[in-house]
């Protein structure tokens, strides 16, 4: 899990480094495209190179931001033309690829119905729920604009808050990174007890 872990982030982060923002457009909007590539590391890293004058802090804000409003437009796209079977079918299909789960998307779908159109801004806050509400937007024929508005707005949030956290730690990376290893095991043994959990529930279930 560790040498995954590592493989992934030094991937993206060379990756990032080597294309500068134009790789950070093209991951931000994979990752709102429902491609699972983590913005917590896209983000930060590019506030990191931001910190090194590599690029401009605000563009690396900005191209985050328009990277997500790009991928959810797709993804509202899908749930606008082709309706919430055709979602469902191919969640069930093709969801394990994705790291996609039919419940994730009843979650969205439930907060959307809860929330209203503002939960598209409010959500770009939130796990899990802010990869996949554009689907039950698009299925809800929200008002376009004013979905690409909130999207836009509510990432330019996010985008700001994970590119400033990078910023920050660039500043003070080598006394850091020793405690961010460490930080890093941590969420990989909690992840490791989650998905323990997450098969036990299920094969119990099963059972049942």
């Amino acid at each position: 899990m560790e040498e995954i872990t590592t493989t992934i982030v030094q991937t993206l982060t060379t990756f990032i480094e080597t294309y500068g923002l134009s790789a950070i457009f093209v991951l931000m909007t994979a990752e709102s495209a429902l491609i699972p590539i983590p913005s917590e590391i896209t983000m930060p890293f590019g506030g990191f190179l931001a910190g090194r004058g590599v690029v401009p802090f605000w563009s690396v804000v900005f191209i985050g931001a328009l990277g997500n409003l790009i991928g959810s437009l797709l993804a509202y796209y899908l749930g606008y033309v082709k309706g919430e079977e055709w979602v469902r079918v191919v969640i069930r299909k093709w969801g394990k690829w994705l790291l996609i789960r039919e419940e994730e998307f009843d979650k969205s779908k439930e907060w959307f119905a809860k929330y209203g159109q503002g939960i598209t801004f409010g959500s770009r806050l939130l796990p899990i729920v802010r990869t996949f509400i554009s689907l039950p937007a698009g299925i809800a024929k929200m008002n376009l604009p004013l979905f690409a508005l909130l999207t836009f707005i509510g990432s330019f949030f996010w985008s700001g808050i994970l590119a400033y956290v990078g910023l920050k730690l660039g500043e003070n990376w080598l006394s850091i990174e020793p405690v961010f290893r460490k930080f890093q095991f941590v969420i990989i043994g909690l992840g490791v007890i989650a998905v323990g959990l997450y098969i036990w529930i299920h094969l119990k279930r099963r059972k049942n």
